[in-house]
C-alpha cells in the first residue's frame, strides 16, 4: 500500500499509461486474422490430398485441348465435406468454383502464403483459407489450397477496431475511462471531507473529525492538524462564553443593586430629571448585556432546534403587534404583500426574533411610514422592510451588522439601541442559510431585506 499521494498519483499515471501501450500493442497480434501455422491433423489431411489428386491426375492423361476440365473434375471430386479446393497454376490462374469476393480474399492470400514446405491458414471474416500444398501433373506444377468456414469467426466489431488503431485507441481509453474515474474519486475523497468538516467549522459546529485521520500521508496530518485547530478554537469558545457569563453575572450584582439605590432614592426625594436619567441608562445597560449574551450563544450555538413552519403562521402575530406599536406610536405599517402558507424549515423562536428586530428597527428610526412585503419564488422566501427614516450611508450598510458599530447620522445611541439588533437579525438568518443585507429604500430611508431558503435541511 502506498501512503504518499505524490507516489500513489505517479504511479497510478504510469500503471494506466502502461496498460493503454500495452493494450494497444498486443491486441493486433491477438488478430484471428494473422497468419498462423497449420494444426498436425489439418497438416495430414492437405498431404493426403496431394497424394490422391496427384495419384487421380496420373491416371487421368491430360488433354490439349480441355485439360482444364481435368482440374474441375478433381476438385469436385476430392473437395471435403463443407469444404472447397483451390488450384493455382504455376501462371497464377486460379480454378475453382468462387465467388467475386471468395476470388479476392484467395488471391490476398496467395500473395501472403505461397510456400508448400510451409503451408499457413489465415481468416477472412467467416472464411478460412489453408495452403498451399503442391501438387505435380507430369510437367506441370499447382498449389492447392483449401477455402471453409471458419471455425470460430471473429466478429465484424472486432475487426473494424483492430482495421483502424485509431478507433481502437478511442475504445481502449473509453474502456479505461471508468477506472481512472474511480481511482479520482478515490483519490479526491480524503479532500471531501476536508472540505465538508470546513464547511462545518465555518457553520459554527466545532466538533472533531476522525475519519480525516485516514488515508495518504499529507491528509493524515492534514487532517490531524486539522482536529487540533478544531479543538483549540473549541476551548477558546468555551472560554470565551465562560468569561461572558461571569462578566455578566458580577455586572449584574451592581446593576441590581443600583435598580434598588434608585427605587429607594425615588421613594425619598420623589421624581426628578437625574433619577429617571439613571434609571434609562440602566436598563439600556440591562438590555445590551440580555442581547449580548444572546449574541455570543447564538454564535457558537452548534445546532438549533428545527422544525416544519408557515411562515404566515410564523409571522403573523408580529406583524400585529408592530401594527399596534405603530397605531401607538402615530405612524402607518402597511404590509401589501403578506407572508402565506409557505413551508420553511428552521428554529421558530430565531426567525420570529429576527424578524421582530428588523420590524422594530423600522419602526424606531422611520419618521412615519413602515412598508413590509414578502415575495416567494423556488428557491426561497424573500422580505423587504422599509422606513422612511434618515437611512444610512452606502459606506455604512455592510457594517450595521457588526456588533456596537454606530453611524453618524440620526441612528445614534440616543435613538436607545443597543447596536447589537442587527448583529442577532445576521446570525440568525446565516444559521437559516439565508442572508440579509441592507439598501435605498423606495420611501426614501433604510430598506433591510431578508432571503430564506424553503424547505432547507
Amino acid at each position: 500500500m502506498i501512503d504518499s499521494l505524490t507516489s500513489r498519483i505517479f504511479a497510478i499515471f504510469w500503471l494506466t499509461l502502461a496498460l493503454v501501450l500495452m493494450q494497444v500493442l498486443m491486441l493486433p497480434k491477438l488478430d484471428s486474422r494473422q497468419m498462423t501455422a497449420l494444426l498436425e491433423n489439418e497438416y495430414r489431411q492437405g498431404v493426403m490430398l496431394e497424394q490422391h489428386i496427384e495419384a487421380d491426375l496420373a491416371a487421368d492423361p491430360p488433354n490439349d485441348l480441355f485439360w482444364w476440365r481435368r482440374l474441375f473434375r478433381v476438385i469436385e471430386k476430392w473437395s471435403p465435406p463443407g469444404q472447397r479446393l483451390v488450384f493455382v497454376t504455376s501462371e497464377g490462374r486460379i480454378f475453382g468454383t468462387l465467388q467475386k469476393t471468395e476470388m479476392q480474399i484467395v488471391r490476398n492470400f496467395i500473395g501472403q502464403s505461397d510456400n508448400a514446405d510451409h503451408p499457413q491458414k489465415k481468416n477472412y471474416g467467416r472464411l478460412e483459407l489453408l495452403g498451399p500444398f503442391s501438387v505435380r501433373d507430369g510437367e506441370d506444377n499447382y498449389q492447392v489450397y483449401l477455402l471453409r468456414m471458419a471455425n470460430s469467426p471473429q466478429s465484424d466489431f472486432i475487426n473494424l477496431l483492430l482495421d483502424r488503431p485509431l478507433l481502437l485507441l478511442i475504445v481502449t481509453m473509453l474502456i479505461s475511462t471508468p477506472l481512472l474515474l474511480w481511482l479520482a474519486w478515490s483519490l479526491a475523497k480524503p479532500a471531501r471531507k476536508l472540505k465538508i468538516a470546513a464547511d462545518e467549522v465555518a457553520q459554527g459546529n466545532l466538533r472533531q473529525h476522525p475519519e480525516l485521520e485516514a488515508g495518504p500521508q499529507e491528509f493524515l496530518a492534514t487532517g490531524v492538524s486539522f482536529n487540533q485547530m478544531v479543538s483549540a478554537l473549541e476551548r477558546m469558545v468555551t472560554a470565551q462564553q465562560r468569561l461572558l457569563s461571569d462578566i455578566s453575572h458580577e455586572l449584574r450584582t451592581p446593576l441590581t443593586r443600583l435598580q434598588l439605590a434608585s427605587a429607594l432614592l425615588r421613594r425619598r426625594q420623589g421624581e426628578n430629571n437625574e433619577l429617571n436619567r439613571i434609571e434609562t441608562e440602566t436598563q439600556r445597560l440591562d438590555s445590551m448585556i440580555n442581547d449580548l449574551l444572546v449574541l455570543s450563544r447564538n454564535q457558537h450555538k452548534n445546532e438549533l432546534g428545527r422544525e416544519y413552519i408557515r411562515a404566515d403562521e410564523l409571522w403573523g402575530d408580529v406583524l400585529d403587534d408592530a401594527r399596534f406599536e405603530a397605531e401607538q406610536m402615530g405612524k402607518t405599517l402597511d404590509v401589501p404583500y403578506p407572508p402565506g402558507p409557505w413551508p420553511l424549515f428552521g428554529n421558530r423562536s430565531a426567525l420570529e426574533s429576527a424578524f421582530e428586530n428588523v420590524v422594530r428597527n423600522a419602526l424606531r428610526y422611520s419618521n412615519t411610514h413602515i412598508s413590509v412585503a414578502f415575495a416567494v419564488d423556488n428557491q426561497g422566501i424573500t422580505i423587504n422592510v422599509d422606513d422612511d427614516g434618515p437611512g444610512v450611508n452606502p459606506e455604512d450598510r455592510e457594517q450595521i451588522f457588526r456588533p456596537f458599530y454606530r453611524t453618524d447620522e440620526a441612528r445614534d445611541r440616543a435613538s436607545g439601541g443597543t447596536g447589537l439588533g442587527l448583529a442577532i437579525v445576521e446570525n440568525a438568518i446565516t444559521q437559516h442559510k439565508g442572508w440579509v443585507k441592507a439598501g435605498d429604500s423606495p420611501l426614501g430611508g433604510l430598506r433591510l431585506t431578508i432571503w430564506l431558503p424553503l424547505n432547507e435541511r
